[in-house]
């Protein structure tokens, strides 16, 4: 009984006394506005006050993009700011390979991010876009001629296969700037297309072949022959056992022209 008094009483009298005051819409929502503003006033603090983006890593390009997918109004409070939604917006670019979003001091948002370097460019049935090491899209491009520092790839499947067709490009080395770019066959192998129409067809990766073992052959065979020299308009190592040369179109009627003087000489 003397708990109660001393306790139980003066709790059940301060309750009632609160619900009775809360019993008044009026008292509620004055006191609803005066906690508002004191959480207000804190978020309004200045050493809460975020006043700028700081983006590093990004190319100019990617930093507008950036500032217009997270379309911050600044100042803003940090209370406003949900940084791990904000790191997945940024990573989700396409030329936006990670991304680290944290407050500065001094009201600095400060992003840092790894920007996916462009490989190589692929034409596809939707356009011309650059791909990076590993495949992955980096961005458009209005035509082939914006970024010709970059080698192209085409076909079905061939912004799948990046990564070899990226090995074949730095194996080729004393034609490399004789390729003008590669080409997915059936999604299995690929051909390197050279200037004066000149074609290497490689074949499939497999255990009697591979494409880096042929394209050497090649190598072999132009250095110790000139073999790309001469009038060839495809070179075939799809087979290992029996590569295939195929002349081009002036060497085959020059050579049926050769062929028909020996035969009249033969016959007179």
């Amino acid at each position: 009984f003397r708990g109660f008094l001393r306790i139980g009483l003066p709790v059940f009298a301060l309750l009632l006394g609160v619900a009775v005051y809360f019993a008044d819409p009026a008292r509620r929502e004055a006191v609803r506005m005066r906690i508002s503003d004191t959480v207000q006033a804190i978020e309004d603090r200045p050493e809460f006050r975020v006043k700028l983006m700081a983006i590093e890593g990004a190319s100019p390009e990617l930093a507008d993009d950036i500032r217009e997918v997270t379309a911050l109004d600044f100042p803003l409070s940090s209370f406003d700011l949900n940084l791990e939604e904000m790191r997945s917006t940024i990573a989700g670019l396409d030329a936006v390979a990670s991304a680290r979003v944290r407050l500065m001091p001094g009201g600095v948002l400060q992003v840092d991010v790894i920007e996916r370097r462009p490989a190589v460019v692929w034409r596809g049935h939707d356009g011309v876009e650059m791909l990076d090491a590993t495949g992955h899209r980096v961005a458009s491009l209005v035509a082939r001629a914006a970024r010709p520092d970059l080698p192209l790839i085409t076909g079905d499947g061939a912004e799948g296969a990046v990564p070899e067709a990226l090995a074949i490009l730095a194996a080729a080395g004393p034609i490399r700037a004789r390729i003008r770019g590669l080409i997915r066959m059936g999604e299995r192998r690929w051909d390197i297309v050279l200037d004066r129409d000149q074609r290497i067809l490689l074949p499939e990766d497999s255990p009697r072949a591979s494409p880096l073992g042929a394209l050497a052959r090649v190598l072999v065979l132009n250095r110790t022959q000139d073999m790309l020299a001469r009038d060839i308009s495809v070179i075939d190592m799809r087979n290992p056992d029996r590569p295939t040369l195929r002349l081009s179109a002036p060497a085959v009627s020059q050579y049926r022209a050769l062929m028909a003087l020996q035969t009249g000489a033969l016959s007179q």
